[in-house]
């Protein structure tokens, strides 16, 4: 109970300085949202214009900064990020909340597939260790993984989709049949938009988690209750499944849940490249047209994904590993 408190206390810390940054780093920079958005107006809108949008965006010049801090606090806790810039006049939240749900069903769901097949595959090779399958698995997936994203992007737009025509070049869910909605045909379609994208993030990552895994495995395979298993004359999957593999992946655990942290940044680079709707593609275009609110919004739900992500990771690694709790 007390290191479960204590990482509670640490993320609470974490958090707070989080908020404060996010609150603090765009009141650094040159500017403000008011100012950008009079910017497209080219200056025709007068100081009374300019006060009322300081108000909307929430950089009243007329507050102090702590007034201004405490009200960001408030803004952040009833869930009101503010006015999108580049979506005037739509909420944050709404902006957020448009594809947040794409880049977690194309992201989430890949980095789950590629940790259940590379896990999977890692066990294999290291029990099998010399065989053909931990001959071929390694080197390969050594490649795979340094291979740039966007260039696996692109050879499978050149090759499945210019050449063979077999997808769509583009994701998302650019529907030419039906109309956005629970039905069968929009569901194939979202399906065969996102197919691409979801083949470029399967290989350039399955290969991390199966060398993690295979090397891990090895390691604990030389362990002596491993030893004393096989001494015993217990069944090899069992051996495999129950002692060795039950402990090896507790990195992979660890490694898996902070990737699920990530998965709301979404692959920027991948989306780019498919014109996907997803929230790296929406951070993007907020950098680029200088969306202030929605930037901070969005930096601030990355952060938050990865230290809930983190506080996860450490909460299972002490209940699949005991020994943790009372080395910290």
């Amino acid at each position: 109970m007390r290191y479960v408190l204590r990482r509670l206390g640490f993320f609470v810390l974490t958090l707070w300085v989080a908020l404060t940054l996010n609150f603090l780093l765009p009141r650094l920079m040159p500017g403000n949202p008011a100012l950008a958005m009079m910017s497209k107006f080219h200056g025709e809108l007068g100081p009374n214009a300019l006060h009322a949008l300081e108000i909307l965006f929430g950089v009243n010049s007329h507050e102090s900064l702590l007034q201004q801090y405490f009200s960001y606090l408030h803004q952040i806790l009833t869930g009101n990020f503010g006015t999108s810039l580049s979506e005037y006049p739509a909420s944050v939240s709404s902006v957020i909340g448009s594809a947040i749900w794409w880049t977690i069903g194309l992201v989430g769901v890949t980095t789950f597939l590629a940790f259940i097949l590379g896990t999977g595959l890692g066990i294999v090779s290291a029990w099998r260790r010399g065989g053909k399958l931990d001959s071929i698995v390694p080197p390969v997936f050594v490649i795979t993984s340094a291979i740039p994203y966007f260039w696996v992007a692109m050879v499978l737009v050149l090759v499945f989709g210019i050449t063979l025509h077999w997808f769509p070049t583009e994701g998302g869910y650019y529907v030419t049949t039906d109309t956005p909605g629970l039905n069968l045909t929009f569901f194939q379609d979202v399906l065969n938009h996102a197919f691409l994208p979801a083949m470029a993030l399967l290989i350039t990552t399955i290969g991390t988690w199966i060398l993690t895994m295979r090397n891990t495995m090895i390691t604990t395979l030389a362990e002596d209750y491993v030893r004393m298993a096989r001494a015993k004359g217990l069944p090899g999957h069992r051996i495999m499944l129950d002692y060795a593999a039950r402990n090896a992946i507790l990195p992979n655990l660890t490694g898996f849940a902070m990737s699920l942290g990530f998965v709301v940044s979404g692959a920027i680079l991948i989306e780019y490249v498919f014109n996907y709707p997803g929230v790296g593609y929406m951070l993007l275009q907020a950098v680029s047209g200088e969306d202030y609110p929605l930037m901070q919004a969005l930096f601030l739900l990355i952060t938050v994904a990865v230290l809930v992500a983190i506080l996860a990771a450490d909460l299972l690694t002490a209940l699949f590993d005991p020994r943790t709790r009372t080395a910290r």
